[in-house]
């Protein structure tokens, strides 16, 4: 059971980096080394009925106890950290290092069985309950059951921790944050923005610079297109594309929403707000609109015009589900990010060809968080009406 315990805590802190909780990570991988050690050496130094399978005497101990007062110092550091996050945290901290001590002392032989059967007892409890409050607060997007408040907290100014940051990084839940973002855009900057799927980075259709620049951040061969959004579908039917009834139908079923459909390419693209950007987004002749399923994205939209839109990652990469991944991989290199958190998918769009669909219907040319199934079946209903 220990050393299944010690395997739980590995996962843990793997997730917890993956997460970019680095604090959370080492945490975890340090109570793994801790408690696979000490389950591994409990093991095979007990014998089940006659002593010990591995013989700790007096002269090969040293070993072993240099390991325990290792991790003994090793989660001090932890201690002292974990008690600017949380109370459950502080006490699990506490009670590794209770079982450091335990470790120490069977070490030397000299360790108390009451001892370490509470120790343990008293370290599962605070597991089991750090872990259930985490995942029921995490399901449930609010603090059903309390981890406890930090100690102490380590004050910096508002300036220090803008500085901190690679970028600019308002909140999307504030007017001013939205504001600064469109801002940027409206003046030639490429900035990271949350969409209904996955972080993108976007720039002003205005300014083909800007989009020249998602290029270069990306390392995006030239020969793969840019899509474009746009903030409803009211906005395409002003710029009056020679678009078929059946398309128009088919795309009042998908927007908005994680599907992008590819068009044939015009001059009305300038009527719906492009400008500048016209030979840098999409083909020669075609181009990916969509709508975005978010209203943040789409109050921004409104106020920068259309969007030219790609994911925010390296090319080749993974995508960016959270501004914290957008922060880290591209920050350096943008004006801005739009912070709003998880992303509601961990793939990208959907994306369909529809630039023939009343002469062969429609075809997938990218299946992502919306099935190809699903969006065929959405065409054949449409069509049939």
């Amino acid at each position: 059971l220990i050393l299944i315990g010690g395997f739980i805590q590995l996962l843990a802190g793997f997730l917890a980096f993956r997460k970019y909780d680095h604090l959370g990570g080492a945490a975890f991988l340090t109570f793994s080394a801790l408690w696979s050690s000490y389950g591994a050496t409990r093991v095979l130094c007990a014998a089940p009925v006659s002593g010990h399978l591995l013989n700790i005497g007096a002269g090969n101990t040293q070993g072993f106890t240099a390991g325990s007062i290792a991790f003994l110092v090793l989660n001090a550091f932890l201690i002292i950290l974990a008690s600017s996050f949380n109370v459950v945290l502080l006490c699990v901290t506490l009670a590794m290092e209770l079982l450091a001590i335990c470790f120490l002392l069977f070490t030397l032989e000299n360790l108390p069985l009451p001892f370490e059967i509470v120790m343990l007892s008293i370290l599962s409890v605070l597991c089991f309950y750090g872990a259930t409050a985490s995942l029921a607060n995490c399901m449930f997007g609010k603090d059903l059951l309390t981890m406890g408040p930090p100690l102490f907290t380590v004050q910096s100014s508002k300036k220090d921790r803008e500085d901190a940051l690679p970028c600019v990084c308002p909140k999307s839940h504030r007017t001013s944050g939205l504001r600064t973002i469109a801002e940027l855009l409206n003046t030639g900057a490429v900035c990271g923005v949350p969409t209904d799927t996955v972080y993108a980075l976007a720039a002003s259709c205005k300014h083909p610079q800007a989009i020249e620049k998602v290029y270069r951040i990306k390392d995006r061969p030239q020969e793969k297109p840019i899509c474009i959004f746009i903030s409803n579908l009211d906005q395409l039917r002003a710029a009056a594309p020679p678009i078929s009834p059946l398309l128009w139908e088919f795309m009042e079923n998908v927007y908005p929403g994680g599907i992008g459909c590819i068009i044939q390419k015009g001059e009305w693209l300038k009527k719906l707000g492009v400008g500048a950007g016209y030979s840098r987004v999409g083909t020669q002749d075609s181009i990916m609109i969509r709508v975005p399923d978010l209203t943040v994205l789409v109050h921004l939209i409104d106020m920068t015009g259309p969007l030219a839109i790609t994911s925010a990652n390296p090319s080749g990469e993974v995508d960016s589900t959270h501004h914290d991944m957008v922060i880290s991989r591209l920050g350096h290199k943008l004006e801005g990010v739009l912070c709003d958190g998880e992303s509601d998918e961990v793939v990208a769009s959907t994306v369909v060809n529809c630039t023939r669909i009343d002469e062969s219907g429609i075809t997938i040319v990218r299946e992502g968080c919306i099935p190809a199934g699903k969006v065929m079946q959405i065409y054949e209903r449409v069509k049939n009406r």
